[in-house]
C-alpha cells in the first residue's frame, strides 16, 4: 500500500464494525463454585473502569507499531495524531459490545489486532482511486493453472455441470446454497463459465487478529459486462450463510486488498468480488451485482475521456 502521509482519513461501512461478543471472546459470566461453600459469579463488569482515552491511545500505539512502519524501521511517530483520531471515529461509530462484553477487552492483543486491521482497511479504502494496491506475486510460481487439476473426493453432494459454462465436469458442493448458484450462472445470459473452487489452488492471504490464515473463495466466473469475449470481468463468489467476524475479514481483504490489487497489475485481466447471503435473493443478488460493476466501468470510460 501506498498510501499519503500529509492527510489521513478513513472511509468506514458495515464491514468496519466489529461486534464484541460472548461468540468472539468467550463467556462474559462464569459461575465458579466448590463442592463445600459459597459459589461466586465471576464477570467483566471491573472493565467498565477502563477509560475510553486510555483504549484510543493503546489501539493507536499498536495500530502505529504494527501497520505504520516498515520493516527494519523506526514508527512513523508524527502520524499518531492523525491515526489516533481515526481510532477514536472507529471506537465511536464501530464498536459494538454485546452479552456482557467491554471495550476494554480490546487490551487484548488478539483483539487489539482485529481492531487495527479494520482501521486499516477503512484508511485504505478512502485512497482507492488515488493510491494503487501494489500486488506481490510468488517469485517461484507467479501464475497458477487448471491444467493438472485432478483429485478424488468422498462427498456425495455434487452438481453435473454444462459443458458449455465449466470446464470440469462436476461441482463438488459444500451446501445447498451452491447448488442454486450453479442453476443461476448456467442460466444467467451474461456468464461466459463458471468453476467452483475446490482443489484449484486459488487462496488469498489475510489477517484473522494475529493469525495470518488463507482465504479460499467458492466460486470464480466469467462475466461478459460489455468489453467483449477477450476481457469478461472475473468474479469472484462467495456464498456465505451466517457472517461470522472472520467473514467480514474476508470480504475486507478482497475488496480492498486483493482484486484492487490484481487490477493494478493489468496482466490477469479485471477482477472482483461479490458475497451472496440469501438464497432466494442469488438470482437478483446476481444480477445487480453484474450491473454494478458495468456502471463503473462506463464511470471509469467517461472520467479518462
Amino acid at each position: 500500500m501506498e498510501l499519503p502521509e500529509e492527510r489521513l482519513t478513513a472511509a468506514f461501512n458495515e464491514d468496519s464494525i466489529l461486534e464484541l461478543s460472548p461468540d468472539l471472546v468467550g463467556p462474559s459470566i462464569t459461575r465458579n463454585a466448590g463442592i463445600i461453600g459459597e459459589g461466586v459469579d465471576m464477570s467483566l463488569e471491573h472493565l467498565g473502569d477502563t477509560r475510553l482515552s486510555t483504549l484510543v491511545f493503546r489501539v493507536t500505539q499498536r495500530l502505529l507499531y504494527t501497520k505504520w512502519r516498515d520493516p527494519g524501521e523506526e514508527p512513523k511517530l508524527y502520524l499518531f495524531g492523525q491515526l489516533k483520531r481515526i481510532a477514536k471515529q472507529w471506537f465511536d461509530t464501530c464498536l459494538v459490545c454485546k452479552g456482557g462484553a467491554y471495550p476494554a477487552l480490546l487490551m487484548y492483543q488478539e483483539l487489539a489486532d482485529m481492531a487495527c486491521e479494520r482501521i486499516t482497511a477503512a484508511i485504505t479504502r478512502q485512497f482507492l482511486g488515488e493510491r494503487p494496491i501494489k500486488a506481490l506475486l510468488d517469485p517461484y510460481n507467479p501464475t497458477g493453472s487448471t491444467r493438472h487439476v485432478r483429485f478424488n473426493t468422498s462427498k456425495t453432494d455434487r452438481w453435473e455441470t454444462s459443458s458449455k459454462h465449466c470446464h470440469i465436469n462436476w461441482i463438488v458442493l459444500d451446501s445447498d446454497w451452491e447448488a442454486e448458484f450453479c442453476r443461476v450462472a448456467e442460466s444467467h445470459p451474461k456468464v461466459r463459465a463458471y468453476v467452483k473452487n475446490h482443489n484449484l489452488g486459488l487462496e488469498a492471504p489475510y489477517r484473522y487478529g494475529s493469525e495470518t490464515r488463507k482465504y479460499l473463495p467458492d466460486f470464480i466466473v466469467l462475466v461478459d459486462d460489455g468489453h467483449g469475449p477477450a476481457d469478461p470481468l472475473h468474479l469472484v463468489v462467495e456464498i456465505k450463510g451466517y457472517r461470522r467476524e472472520d467473514a467480514k475479514e474476508k470480504k475486507a481483504t478482497m475488496d480492498t486488498y486483493w482484486a484492487p490489487g490484481v487490477n493494478h497489475l493489468g496482466a490477469y485481466g479485471r477482477w472482483a468480488f461479490a458475497e451472496f447471503t440469501e438464497v432466494y435473493q442469488i438470482e437478483a443478488d446476481f444480477k445487480a451485482k453484474i450491473e454494478s460493476e458495468f456502471n463503473k466501468m462506463i464511470e471509469k470510460a467517461v472520467v479518462s475521456r
